[in-house]
């Protein structure tokens, strides 16, 4: 079987340098970056075709290169923020690589036992896992001509209404979301939602319970809090847009990640045994090889040596000793640098624990490219810089301050790295699952991906440093970009450390946390169901905008597989209802690369626009939406009738 291949390799090297420039740029002009999984296996497979022998399987290796290294481009919302307080003037290339390498090499080593415990192990939907396998398996013509051909045309119609309306709202000829802001009692709140099929296709894949979730945690978030932190109304000389939507970053967002601090610390509990038992097959695995019966092993069980991952594990805590130790010469952590090393190694290491473990999670539940991975940043910036307060006080003068800021973001960057390939890989390890692939060879496919991001994002990182500049940055100007989760992590680190933060909206979060995991439980021990604490942790730290269709695509999600159920072939019928919905995830993709290029070529985010400004854009936006959706099922529901 052709699976880890020379041609693969470079294929997928080429199209992580394609995805992580548009994926930095997207990043830092707006603050969102698209899952590349996808597009990358449709490429692939287009390419390939060419060979005679090309496999599946090595389809698989090619978009589990270039999504890893694809994700690893969100280290964007961490090492701007060391340009944003004047520590760098740039970005220094092999520092910067080592960072970025470390940390994602350590986020892959992780992950190997969680493969057992939440992929194998678990029931979680990993929606865009399962989204990529599917058209992989429809690109191999596995499961029969007419299936094949049936689910090829639910794919294509998905793609192309997807597509089709991305391209129109790209024009201005109908809006991309749709927003007002209204006055709830003494204070305000917005109702907003993007128009993105793509939003539908993951609520349809993530299922219902998470649906409910994320729904419970807007409501709070935007019906109880907002308007309560906007009561009185906005300062004189400010519109009230701007003082919800900046209310809702400074204190909803905090409140959110206090949430989703205490859902995580649940969660990883809960996970300890699973965790444990992915760790002792592990080592099972590991001595059945020793014994000479590998091959007895079935291929899909195959990990890398758990040997080999502690190992490597515990050799990378050298570099980054290393790596700390050259960031803090000479600044006030040369004080008391041995303790201080030795305390941010540790925080590494069992912090990487953590994050692989609730990321990883995350992505199980909602999908990478929907995880609220910039709250995980939040988190990890609050541990470190609770570290050095612990060690050196806070609220000290502004140079020491200013070092300490820069030492806390540079180690967040380590932890971040962890965080992103974890949420990442694990969604490729659940294709590679139901692909049949070997878990040895995608978790080589994702280290070859993570240095080839590494060695290609700080090039691109100052090149768009030196073009536009950062806002909030020395010297920035008009046009420097937001970087506005960057922005938001380096806030927190200088408000630990010089101060100023607000700790009542983390603990009002971790009080909402500890409430919902109590719900939870009442209602999986009775059977109802169940309120997953993790989403609704989401549902109040992410924008509205960004969430409010996951639960509208989870109702239509479960409405059709209850009809599904009924029909003659009932595992068909839900197979194209998945297929459909993969399309709206493909669609959506692919065009996000070709317009991230065109914006990148152009300069420009409105490079595709035929108008200035439509004024029937929104009416226009939701009709053509809610035809497109209906359109959709209505036709998949047809063709499984049909059959």
């Amino acid at each position: 079987m052709r699976e880890l291949t020379i041609r693969g390799i470079i294929l997928g090297a080429v199209l992580t340098v394609l995805f992580t420039a548009a994926n930095v740029y997207l990043g830092l002009k707006i603050g969102l970056t698209f899952a590349t999984s996808i597009p990358a296996a449709v490429i692939s497979m287009a390419l390939l075709k060419a060979f005679a022998d090309s496999t599946i399987q090595e389809n698989n290796i090619v978009q589990t290169i270039a999504s890893a290294a694809g994700t690893l481009s969100a280290i964007i919302f961490v090492l701007p923020g060391l340009i944003m307080i004047g520590w760098w003037t740039g970005f220094p290339y092999w520092q910067s690589v080592a960072v970025i390498a470390v940390g994602g090499i350590l986020g892959v080593m992780y992950s190997v036992p969680l493969r057992r415990a939440l992929v194998t192990g678990s029931d979680l939907p990993y929606p865009e896992g399962v989204a990529a396998a599917e058209v992989l398996k429809v690109g191999a013509g596995v499961g029969g001509a007419e299936e094949n051909r049936k689910g090829l045309a639910a794919i294509v119609l998905g793609s192309l209404l997807s597509a089709g309306y991305a391209v129109l709202a790209k024009m201005k000829l109908v809006a991309e979301e749709a927003g007002t802001v209204v006055k709830l009692g003494s204070g305000a709140t917005a109702f907003s939602t993007s128009f993105s099929l793509a939003l539908i296709g993951v609520g349809h894949l993530v299922g219902l319970a998470v649906g409910i979730a994320m729904l419970v945690g807007l409501v709070i978030g935007w019906i109880i809090l907002l308007p309560q932190f906007t009561a009185g109304g906005a300062p004189s000389g400010t519109e009230l847009a701007d003082f919800v939507s900046t209310t809702f970053r400074q204190k909803v967002r905090f409140v959110g990640a206090g949430t989703i601090g205490v859902a995580a610390i649940w969660t990883l509990l809960k996970m300890l045994g699973p965790i444990a038992r992915g760790i002792s097959g592990a080592l099972a695995a590991a001595r059945q090889c020793k014994a000479g019966q590998g091959e007895q092993l079935d291929i899909t069980e195959r990990d890398l040596p758990i040997g080999v991952v502690g190992g490597t594990i515990l050799i990378a805590m050298l570099p980054i000793g290393v790596l700390l130790a050259g960031f803090a010469a000479g600044g006030p952590i040369a004080a008391a640098m041995g303790s201080t090393i030795a305390l941010s190694i540790v925080y590494v290491l069992l912090a990487g624990v953590v994050i692989a473990s609730v990321c990883g999670y995350m992505a199980g539940l909602i999908g990478a490219s929907n995880s609220p991975i910039s709250g995980v940043g939040i988190l990890s910036s609050l541990g470190i810089s609770l570290l050095l307060v612990a060690i050196f006080g806070q609220g000290g003068d502004e140079a020491s301050t200013k070092a300490l800021v820069a030492f806390a973001l540079f180690v967040t960057a380590i932890v971040f790295g962890i965080a992103t390939i974890s949420n990442d890989n694990l969604q490729d390890l659940k294709t590679g699952q139901l692909v049949g692939a070997t878990p040895w060879r995608q978790q080589i496919a994702l280290v070859l991906g993570v240095i080839f991001g590494a060695l290609v994002i700080p090039p691109i990182l100052d090149l768009l440093n030196t073009t536009f500049g950062f806002q909030g940055a020395p010297g920035a100007g008009e046009d420097a970009l937001a970087a506005p989760q960057a922005a938001l992590i380096t806030a927190i680190a200088q408000g630990v450390l010089g101060g100023n933060l607000d700790w009542s909206l983390i603990g009002t979060g971790a009080a909402i946390g500890a409430g919902v995991i109590a719900v939870d439980e009442l209602l999986r021990k009775s059977g109802k169901g169940s309120l997953p604490p993790l989403a609704v942790g989401m549902g109040i730290y992410l924008p509205m905008g960004l969430t409010l269709l996951i639960p509208v695509g989870a109702i239509l999600g479960h409405l059709y597989n209850r009809w599904a159920e009924r029909q003659a072939d009932p595992g068909f019928a839900e197979r194209m209802g998945v297929l459909a919905a993969t399309g709206l995830i493909v669609g959506e993709s692919l065009f996000g690369v070709a317009f991230a290029g065109i914006a990148a070529a152009t300069g420009s985010p409105d490079a595709l626009a035929v108008m200035a400004e439509n004024p029937r854009a929104e009416l226009a936006g939701i009709v053509i939406f809610a035809a497109a959706v209906a359109w959709l099922y209505s036709a998949t529901r047809k063709a499984v009738s049909g059959r």
